[in-house]
This record gives C-alpha cells, sequence and structure tokens, in this order.
C-alpha cells in the first residue's frame, strides 16, 4: 500500500516541499544529538560559527553602527543576548558582553560547542544517506541554491548588509 501522503506530496509546490524536507532533515539531527537543542538552538550555534569569521564581524560591526539605537533596537538586543546566554548555560559558546571590537556582545565557541556543530554536520550526511540524497539530487539542489542566494545576496546589499 503507498504512503497515505503520495497524493499530496505529488500536488505540493516546491517551497512546500522544501519545507517538509527540511523539517525532516532538522527532526532527524534532533533525535540523534547527543544534546537536547530546540531548532533555533540548533540554528543559532551555526549563526555563531559563522559569524566568527573576520569578514562577517566587519559586516555586523557596520550594521550595529549603522543601526538606530532606540526602545525597539535595545529590546531586541536583550532578547538576542537571552537565547545566546542559553547557549552558554549549556557551555556551547561564550559570551562577551563588552567586547572591544564595536558591538554590544560577541560570542565565540567552545570545544563543546565545536564538537556539537561537528556532532550535528555528521548527522546531517547520516540523514542525506537516511533519505537517498543522490548526486543528481546533489547538482539539482546546488543548481537552485545558487539561484536562491542571488535573490537573497541582491536584497542585503540594496540594504547595505544592514538587516
Amino acid at each position: 500500500m503507498a504512503h497515505p501522503h503520495v497524493n499530496a506530496i505529488e500536488n505540493m509546490n516546491a517551497s512546500s516541499l522544501i519545507g517538509i524536507i527540511e523539517e525532516s532533515k532538522m527532526t532527524y539531527v534532533r533525535e540523534n544529538l547527543s544534546i537536547s537543542l530546540h531548532e533555533s538552538q540548533v540554528k543559532l550555534l551555526k549563526q555563531v560559527k559563522k559569524h566568527e569569521k573576520p569578514h562577517h564581524k566587519r559586516i555586523r560591526i557596520r550594521q550595529f553602527e549603522k543601526a538606530q539605537k532606540d526602545d525597539l533596537f535595545n529590546l531586541h538586543l536583550g532578547l538576542y543576548l537571552k537565547k545566546y546566554q542559553k547557549l552558554a548555560k549549556k557551555g556551547l559558546i561564550e559570551v562577551d558582553e563588552a567586547p572591544d571590537k564595536g558591538l554590544a556582545y560577541d560570542c565565540s565557541l567552545t570545544d563543546k560547542g565545536v564538537e556539537i556543530l561537528d556532532e550535528i554536520s555528521e548527522l546531517e550526511s547520516e540523514w542525506e544517506d537516511v533519505v537517498g540524497v543522490s548526486e543528481a539530487d546533489l547538482d539539482a539542489l546546488r543548481n537552485l541554491a545558487l539561484n536562491s542566494f542571488e535573490i537573497s545576496y541582491n536584497h542585503k546589499k540594496k540594504r547595505g548588509f544592514i538587516f
């Protein structure tokens, strides 16, 4: 007997299909990860790694300098800081609330954070095998990613990388 969702999936648009695939990957990672993390914490941990790169730090400093420091900005700043502090409590990152780098705070991965990111990467590769991602699938996804990247990159460029 065919899976009950076959007909529904056959009629879905690309956006819906991508959502199902992303949810499956995240569920697999979270179920098999050695530490309990919420989906948003997995994404935030990946952001910390990305933001450690020197050119990303320069962009973040430029964004912070240009931002209007109003009450709403301060509210968001506090909310993000709390999210990072939760990762720090788990020993995955360190939060510097008084960096001398032109930011209100900065974060860096701990050794444990690096280990967890490596584990996440391994689980994502494992998931690819479980769902049967082929080379042809990867080529198609790379093409879609490149086309998709241009849209978001051009948008960020028009905004002066202030988002």
